[in-house]
């Protein structure tokens, strides 16, 4: 019986080793099965914000978003019932400590005068005038885009109630948000009530915005609100507010310009005294402004 050599004892058992180590190496999978099988956990941001569209039944409505000094400005709106139910800014202010403190306190109050207002003549907020004016502007273009600008108030089935109080006036500048636009509302409402309650509503008012114009101490550019052919409010949306004394001049100025472009129902408006530049510029604007509405 031949012996075998124990050398060749050895090559077969390295050679089986090594066999076996390629083997195992070939039936690791790198990684693992549960990275091919991972889902997004439920909760997620996407699925929060579907969940909310979802019970409020309405429909949202984005507003353009308006540049201002410290950041943009945009509301979304959530429209029921074809009133605001819900108003909220998804971008504001925040580039600093400071800017993101007045963002905090200003847009609640902004959300909720919008929902109180059910327009976007609402009050600036002392102290952030220019993410008051930011967010006014988003507001009325989300409103424009759900069809209603109304500054009235539904006075019942088929009669529009007007409202005649104080609108917000917003001139650019730190503390212009204390103008006050005149707004006329239509009391009287067109609409005839019959036995079953049902009537025919007058057509939503236009919201038309006229031309900057440049004067000495800076751009004047009004907006004016028109329903069934007449003027019923007026506002600068740009007023000179470049020191403090222009400001002044402004706050001044501003308000009585609003209530005479009502009165007069067109631009033949007298000048305020002091505020020869102003009025102007004001009296020019709400000329292009009226021009455009065909007025």
């Amino acid at each position: 019986m031949k012996r075998k050599h124990p050398l060749r004892r050895i090559m077969i058992g390295v050679a089986a080793t090594a066999s076996g180590i390629v083997l195992l190496l070939a039936l690791k999978q790198p990684g693992g099965s549960s990275v091919v099988g991972a889902t997004a956990p439920p909760g997620t941001a996407a699925g929060a914000s579907a969940g909310a569209a979802g019970a409020t039944g309405g429909q949202a409505l984005l507003g353009d978003a308006v540049n201002t000094q410290y950041g943009p400005v945009q509301v979304r709106l959530t429209m029921a019932g074809g009133k605001i139910a819900q108003a909220e800014a998804v971008q504001a202010p925040g580039a600093d400590a400071r800017s993101k403190s007045i963002t905090a306190d200003a847009v609640p109050k902004l959300n909720q005068a919008a929902v109180t207002a059910q327009s976007a003549q609402i009050d600036a907020v002392t102290g952030a005038s220019y993410t008051s004016k930011g967010y006014q502007e988003s507001l009325q273009s989300a409103l424009d885009k759900a069809g209603t600008g109304a500054t009235g108030t539904t006075g019942g089935t088929g009669a529009t109630g007007g409202d005649g109080g104080s609108g917000s006036a917003e001139a650019s500048g730190p503390d212009a948000g204390a103008d006050t636009g005149a707004e006329a509302g239509t009391g009287a409402g067109t609409g005839t009530e019959t036995g079953a309650g049902s009537g025919t509503a007058p057509a939503a008012p236009q919201t038309v915005l006229g031309s900057p114009v440049d004067t000495q101490y800076g751009a004047v550019q009004v907006r004016i609100t028109v329903a069934d052919g007449k003027l019923t409010a007026s506002e600068a949306v740009q007023a000179p507010s470049a020191d403090g004394r222009s400001k002044s001049i402004t706050s001044g100025a501003v308000p009585k310009l609003n209530q005479a472009a009502v009165t007069a129902q067109s631009a033949q408006i007298d000048a305020v005294s002091g505020a020869s530049y102003t009025s102007k510029g004001y009296q020019e604007s709400l000329q292009s402004a009226l021009d455009k509405a065909g007025l």
